[in-house]
């Protein structure tokens, strides 16, 4: 578990937070960038369950952003699309509204950026993100990543086919601030 600085904490998911995982798919903004698709309570639990075992099998990383003392989620933070191998990972991340505007989303990409960096020898950590969620790019620049380029319409949303901002920090890339 790490405490941000904001009061709020990174921790595994637990089966008894399959309710807000499956509430967290109706928020629009969840729903527009994150395209999660409308998850039961027992899609919930399962999809909590493959994030454990992607864990045991080194394939991906993911935690709650959660109230303190083991609160409930207010959103999520990961490392997906791992290559340990040849060392990098992509991360995705949401916020429910209870959790935005507190600076949690950039506290916790710099510190999972420095966990798979710095502990677990990542050489090369991206974000990739719709041109139009100008929240996601704000959370990637002050994180310290910098914008690599635009990829042409690259992902598939419910309006259709988004432009996509990617944005990386290596292996010696200064912190921020």
């Amino acid at each position: 578990m790490f405490g941000l600085a904001n009061g709020l904490e990174l921790r595994p998911w637990r089966p008894d937070d399959a309710r807000s995982l499956a509430d967290s798919c109706q928020d629009p903004d969840v729903q527009q960038w994150n395209r999660p698709g409308h998850l039961s309570l027992d899609d919930a639990r399962d999809r909590i369950a493959r994030w454990g075992k992607r864990w045991r099998t080194e394939e991906a990383a993911v935690w709650a952003i959660a109230e303190p003392g083991g609160g409930s989620p207010v959103g999520l933070i990961g490392l997906g699309d791992f290559d340990l191998r040849g060392g990098s990972a992509e991360f995705l991340y949401w916020l429910l509204p209870a959790g935005r505007g507190r600076g949690a989303m950039v506290d916790a990409v710099v510190r999972v950026s420095r966990w798979a960096l710095d502990d677990l020898g990542l050489h090369r950590l991206r974000i990739t993100h719709s041109v139009g969620n100008a929240a996601s790019c704000r959370v990637a620049e002050k994180a310290g990543f910098a914008l690599e380029g635009t990829m042409r319409s690259a992902l598939l949303h419910s309006d259709g086919w988004h432009d996509e901002h990617l944005h990386a920090r290596v292996q010696g890339d200064v912190w921020p601030g």
